[in-house]
């Protein structure tokens, strides 16, 4: 059962209008994400709802991420198996903030099955005590985001941290007591050469992380790196995007990592079971400023303004800023295009209407059949989208 706390808002916390459509709502949550927007600096390339941290704003948000847990526990049974700080950089909170926030959400739920508790952490904003805490408090997986072990491009990137501390705060978890870590790469990078990148997935190798993450970059929209790609200062090239890719695969695949998703690789038993989640279509349930929540046929946002959000939960108001009903071929194309980039392929079932494609692409070196599933061969997974794309 989760935990219950009285409290202000009553059963209206989210607005009638808005929760009465979650009525029938009656399987338990089992994964939940909690959107830290805070950053010490806005690197140019990050699409993700993110502001500048502000000390005199940040323990009241806390609050408001508590309250409105608190409100969610009302409206679901939340029993996570596994728990995501995302953001933004959770880390840039402060230390007893930290302990606030994750203390509140261990009183407020249920974790008895509880798997996984990620953290996602910059290097500029690890210290030992901090690392300690979040130990104590029972995170058990930390996302490190490096990006690149070279300091030229890491200026670029507009990284708060050089190679040497990002070194230094992942010894500093380990020494903490973490045993499952993921290292956050990034490539497809101006000017970056093979050279830089096989540098990069070398040193990372050689601290032996339990699990890689490696992006190719895109340039979205409202980004700097946007406007520049549009001026003509950057370009996109994707053969040499594909070259990189495969370095990628070729190169932790043989230092024993499992590509088990596109852009994901893990020691055995060391995938996320957070994103897996995502990618089979679980129900997650998303707190804090513009995290999305999905349950059932269900899918709704909070509104991206930390500000506003926290004015909304302590006003006893909605803060979803956009709700929609997804049908069922909605489902069934996000089912195929998540799916399709994980090492368990997508069922034939799934693919019955698409038959005729499945069997071209078999005939094309891109797709495999293996037990009922059609899963992407080393060349598919360099065209994924495309792939997924037919099938959509």
């Amino acid at each position: 059962m989760t935990k219950k706390t009285n409290h202000n808002c009553g059963g209206v916390a989210a607005g009638p209008a808005a929760w009465s459509t979650f009525a029938s709502v009656s399987d338990p949550i089992r994964h939940l994400y909690v959107h830290i927007p805070f950053c010490a600096r806005i690197c140019p390339y990050c699409a993700f709802y993110k502001a500048r941290a502000n000390h005199s704003e940040t323990e009241h948000f806390c609050h408001a991420l508590s309250r409105e847990l608190v409100e969610k526990a009302d409206e679901f049974e939340i029993v996570p198996e596994t728990i995501f700080f995302g953001g933004g950089t959770p880390t840039a909170l402060t230390t007893p903030q930290l302990e606030l926030l994750l203390g509140g959400l261990r009183e407020q739920l249920d974790l008895s099955a509880l798997r996984e508790w990620t953290m996602e952490a910059n290097p500029g904003s690890v210290s030992a005590r901090k690392a300690r805490v979040l130990k104590k408090l029972g995170v058990n997986r930390l996302s490190l985001g490096v990006q690149s072990w070279d300091d030229d491009l890491l200026k670029l990137l507009g990284r708060e941290h050089d190679s040497k501390q990002a070194e230094e705060s992942f010894r500093i978890l380990r020494d903490a007591g973490f045993e499952n870590m993921n290292v956050d790469l990034m490539f497809g990078l101006p000017g970056q050469t093979v050279q830089q990148w096989r540098t990069t997935l070398e040193k990372t190798i050689a601290l032996q992380p339990e699990h890689v993450s490696a992006y190719c970059l895109t340039y979205e929209e409202d980004t700097e790196f946007f406007l520049r790609h549009a001026r003509g200062e950057f370009r996109q090239d994707s053969d040499a995007d594909g070259e990189f890719f495969e370095e990628t695969m070729s190169t932790l695949q043989e230092a024993g990592y499992d590509h088990y998703e596109i852009s994901n690789y893990a020691r055995p038993g060391f995938s996320s079971q957070h994103n897996r989640a995502y990618w089979s279509g679980e129900d997650y349930l998303g707190i804090g400023p513009s995290a999305f929540s999905t349950s059932g046929m269900r899918r709704w946002q909070n509104i991206a303004d930390y500000r506003e959000y926290a004015d909304r939960v302590f006003d006893c108001r909605s803060c979803i800023h956009t709700m929609e009903e997804l049908t069922p071929e909605m489902k069934r194309a996000e089912t195929i295009a998540l799916s399709l980039r994980t090492n368990n392929g997508v069922s034939a079932a799934t693919l019955e209407p698409f038959t005729k494609q499945a069997r071209e692409f078999i005939e094309l070196g891109l797709l495999r059949e293996s037990n009922g599933r059609f899963i992407l061969t080393a060349a598919g997974k360099s065209l994924a989208d495309s792939v997924a794309e037919a099938f959509v």
